[in-house]
């Protein structure tokens, strides 16, 4: 697929953009999936393609956070069993399940989102000093995984939110290092389902790439800032991101 110039640096500005989003909160690829079916392609195919800079834009963080010494290397396997154990089913219920669950899904989990940080905004960051927890001895931590998990792999836009709510609700990682580990689960997400896109012959490498360079730095940009800013800051951010995600599930 032949692409501008002129195309090729929006779509590295509009990853910068997203990478940024995605890192510290979610909701980024609103901007990247519509960019891309612009070109010309259809839905899977833009999804597809999209997946190709989300995953390295998750690597690229994930290498920010863990030079920042803010990555839980140890905890990442005990988080990623019952996080991809959901997946599988949530993958498994999209295949059986109609289309038509996934805005009112998709809505309802970012409202959820919204009224928790609200209400309990401890929820997406425990106080200062906070022990964490482990998940083998976390039985509610297991479920919000899970949980996280299946909605990943039934609808997968708007995951980070849930999976924040699981590692710093149940948890209790501070939001930089929820972040951190937030990134790991959506490698591994992005990891099985690229594969089977490209099985499927559904990625444009091209553009895929081209939007990668963006995303990476809008990664390394966002690990920079969430280790000097504020938890207050984070959290504001945090919350609007949710409020942008509803207004984009129901228009869209």
């Amino acid at each position: 697929m032949a692409i501008s110039l002129e195309y090729s640096f929006i779509l590295v500005v509009l990853g910068v953009i997203a990478g940024i989003i995605n890192t510290l909160a979610g909701g980024g690829s609103n901007l990247t999936l519509p960019a891309l079916m612009v070109m010309g392609m259809p839905a899977d195919v833009a999804n597809a393609t999209n997946r190709v800079a989300v995953w390295l834009q998750c690597a690229s963080g994930m290498s920010g956070f863990r030079q920042h010494d803010k990555l839980d290397t140890q905890d990442i396997i005990p988080v990623l069993i019952p996080n991809l154990i959901g997946g599988l089913c949530g993958a498994l219920a999209a295949a059986w399940l109609p289309t038509s669950w996934v805005k009112p899904l998709l809505l309802g989990t970012l409202l959820t989102m919204t009224v928790v940080m609200l209400v309990k905004p401890a929820t997406f960051g425990p106080p200062t000093g906070t022990p964490v927890k482990k998940v083998a001895d976390t039985p509610t931590a297991w479920f919000g995984l899970m949980l996280a998990g299946f909605y990943g792999g039934f609808v997968q836009a708007g995951v980070g939110f849930v999976l924040l709510a699981a590692l710093c609700g149940t948890l209790h990682y501070d939001l930089v290092r929820g972040n951190a580990l937030k990134l790991a689960c959506t490698l591994a997400f992005t990891s099985l389902s690229l594969l089977v896109f490209i099985a499927d012959d559904l990625v444009r490498w091209a553009p895929g790439l081209i939007l990668a360079i963006g995303t990476m730095v809008g990664a390394r940009i966002a690990v920079r800032f969430a280790i000097s800013a504020n938890p207050k800051l984070l959290k504001l951010f945090l919350f609007v991101m949710t409020l942008v995600g509803c207004l984009a599930a129901y228009l869209f």
